[in-house]
């Protein structure tokens, strides 16, 4: 299980492939890197390598509560210094729902190390930002005003990170209930705002400023509007639109092994996409 000490946190992560230029994916939600690596594979199959890490506060990482930032601009932040490491620098980044922010957010924070975008499942407008919201945050805060800390730690997801990391029960456990409230409750905030704009944490000034080549397949649900992935293809000067759905579905969120199933499609349209932006700068590790 490779880990890394990334700017005080230890991260678990993956490289998927031997050799090729590097391409770094995440998964939606908070979901473990689990979640992307049969994706990853079949991106690594044609001829790339692939960094899938667990972003803090997922999968079997560490457990970290509260910063001066949004928690997405923290996960760019760590996914910088991780590929930096690895000297994957500069790095096709992408990722669905949550990692396609975290991506969008990477090439906003440091454009140089961004060399091209894959970015699915696109989430953005009021009711994502409510819902999403609450999912990440809202659910936590009233467990901890609740129960403290024994309660927050009997709840699913951070169960899970548990299971997959045992010191992460008592990095929670000597948490303060209410300095875990007051960062949970600033986390929340940026959500909530992030509601008004294109897509959740990128303003259209921002998306616009992006100039490496995206590749963008909307979503299909109430979350992942297919809108909001087609207005961020608009928006990014250099983006070209897949469409895999021809309508949305009248659901909170389509789940995401649904859409593992289009895996297949997925790595096709991506790696037909990085064949065509591929430079002799970005197969320089090859």
């Amino acid at each position: 299980m490779p880990r890394a000490d990334v700017r005080g946190v230890s991260l678990h992560y993956e490289i998927v492939g031997g050799k090729g230029p590097w391409v770094a994916l995440s998964p939606g939600g908070r979901r473990p890197l689990e979640g992307v690596k049969p994706l990853a594979q079949r991106v690594a199959g044609a001829g790339y390598r692939v960094l899938i890490h667990d972003r803090r506060n997922c999968g079997a990482s560490d457990i970290t509560i509260g910063g001066k930032e949004p928690e997405n601009e923290i996960w760019a932040d760590d996914l910088h210094e991780l590929l930096g490491r690895l000297k994957a620098l500069p790095a096709v980044v992408g990722g669905g729902s949550s990692g396609c922010r975290l991506a969008l957010l990477l090439a906003l924070r440091y454009p140089k190390a961004v060399s091209g975008l894959l970015l699915w499942r696109v989430t953005g407008g009021r009711f994502a930002a409510q819902r999403l919201a609450e999912q990440y945050y809202g659910q936590f805060i009233k467990a901890a005003e609740t129960g403290g800390m024994a309660a927050v730690c009997a709840m699913e997801h951070w169960q899970e990170r548990i299971e997959a990391r045992p010191s992460n029960r008592d990095t929670l456990m000597r948490m303060d209930p209410q300095r875990f409230i007051a960062a949970m409750t600033d986390w929340r905030k940026y959500f909530v705002q992030g509601g008004d704009q294109p897509v959740l944490g990128a303003s259209e000034a921002d998306l616009k400023s992006i100039k490496v080549p995206a590749c963008v397949i909307p979503g299909n649900d109430r979350t992942h509007g297919s809108a909001v992935g087609t207005r961020l293809a608009r928006l990014l000067p250099r983006a070209e639109l897949h469409e895999l759905y021809d309508h949305d579905e009248d659901l909170d969120i389509v789940p995401p092994e649904e859409w593992q199933k289009k895996d297949g499609e997925i790595a096709a349209i991506f790696t037909t996409f990085l064949k065509r932006i591929e430079t002799p700068a970005s197969a320089a590790g090859a």
